[in-house]
């Protein structure tokens, strides 16, 4: 009973505070806001409308006490359920969305009831199971965190809240002369490929911006967001990657995530350490039969480095990806603009051609991805602050002594000390 008492006191204490940031200021001056935010103000997400809905789910979820009146024996099998029906799902919604494009179907509508109704049915079962799957895997992450001593009184605050649904697609802003991401503008989740590449265009040429439109796996609000998907392991550990940006939030390292591209990257980098590290322990612990399986939204694709899934290809994504950032940045630090530009677009046709397709190759893909920088090469080029970070967890005791130290950081030279002393 006190358990589920202080889940739900928790819930309410952190919402309200979660409620305050939501509202926070944004990084760029004020005038250079209002012109990038002329093309989007009207299709910017609504994350106040999405809190709401969520956090109605979760607090009956906390007055339930679920998932602990769940048998163990039957968590397990509807966690395995829920992915099964998301497999369902995301399959029909494939066949609809190919029935619509065929053009030799003369009548869509006609051809898809069926189908449609076989959809609509497996929505409501969706709906029925997933808040009973996202408490089991909330207390499970909630027990390792324990463990790990990711907490505050005892307790990992904020509980590990989620909610999976259509993600929000992420405008990503970056000056054309270097590679820093400027701002980060949530659109909308339906946003259609062709007004993405229009946007994208007309910020470039009318405000002398790089722009890029990309898809995001999660998002570090309360109830934190997180992408549907098919693969168990991503999810955990997309799961915990959230949770770290709240903990990290009531922190120096955290609140200071926008205050400069260094410590934007600090905080991912950190995240995604913490994400990988908590999710091996909890699939060891739940699901050992899923610890070697791949981490990626769906089956071949990665969300950060995305694949056509080629089997035995000669082709070192990560290498390749390097090398590219390294000349980018060497063309624009001798102010070759252009040149730049036209070298990644000579690049993304390359890997293309080597099986990985990328929509667009410019500054502002380098400036998002490059800041996930857990693992050495790719997108982040010489970027020396992922590398930073991999040292001090290397040089720390545990993953709790590492997250304790980094924390309370609010500059990447505070970092570069803490590294060079150990």
């Amino acid at each position: 009973m006190f358990e589920r008492l202080y889940t739900f006191l928790n819930f309410i204490f952190y919402l309200f505070l979660c409620s305050l940031l939501l509202t926070s200021s944004v990084s760029l001056p004020l005038e250079r806001i209002e012109r990038v935010q002329e093309y989007t103000h009207r299709i910017e997400y609504d994350f106040l409308s999405w809190v709401a809905d969520a956090s109605w789910i979760k607090l009956q979820q906390a007055a339930l006490g679920s998932p602990h009146y769940i048998e163990t024996s039957q968590r397990k099998e509807i966690v395995l359920d829920y992915f099964q029906l998301m497999e369902k799902v995301l399959f029909a919604e494939w066949e609809l969305d190919q029935i619509y494009s065929d053009p030799n179907i003369s009548d869509p509508e006609l051809e898809s009831v069926e189908l449609r109704e076989r959809l609509k049915a497996l929505y409501a079962e969706q709906r029925d199971l997933a808040p009973f799957a996202e408490s089991v895997l909330e207390a499970q992450v909630s027990v390792i965190l324990t463990e790990a001593s990711l907490t505050s009184g005892g307790q990992p605050l904020p509980q590990p809240l989620y909610h999976i649904s259509p993600l929000p697609t992420a405008l990503i802003i970056s000056p054309r002369e270097t590679i820093v991401q400027e701002k980060n503008i949530m659109l909308l989740a339906d946003f259609p490929v062709d007004q993405r590449n229009a946007l994208e265009e007309n910020i470039t040429k009318n405000l002398d911006y790089s722009a890029l439109v990309v898809p995001v796996g999660g998002v570090g609000i309360y109830p934190t967001m997180g992408m549907r998907s098919t693969n168990l392991p991503w999810t955990v550990d997309t799961v915990a990657h959230e949770w770290a940006h709240n903990y990290l939030t009531w922190h120096p390292l955290g609140w200071n995530y926008d205050t400069s591209p260094e410590l934007r990257t600090m905080n991912e980098t950190t995240a995604s350490i913490v994400g990988g590290e908590i999710a091996d322990i909890l699939l060891a612990r739940f699901y050992p039969e899923f610890l070697a399986a791949e981490r990626s939204p769906f089956s071949l694709l990665s969300l950060n480095e995305p694949s056509l899934g080629l089997e035995d290809a000669p082709f070192d994504y990560r290498a390749e990806m390097h090398e590219t950032r390294l000349r980018a940045d060497e063309l624009l630090a001798e102010g070759k603009i252009d040149e730049a530009e036209a070298y990644m677009e000579e690049r993304r046709k390359f890997m293309w051609e080597n099986g990985y397709p990328i929509r667009k190759l410019n500054q502002a893909y380098f400036a998002f991805y490059g800041a996930y920088a857990d693992v050495p090469g790719g997108a982040a080029g010489t970027d020396p602050v992922g590398p930073a970070v991999r040292a001090l967890r290397e040089q720390s005791d545990s993953l709790a002594d590492f997250v304790h130290t980094i924390m309370t950081l609010s500059s990447f030279e505070e970092l570069e000390a803490l590294v060079g002393e150990k």
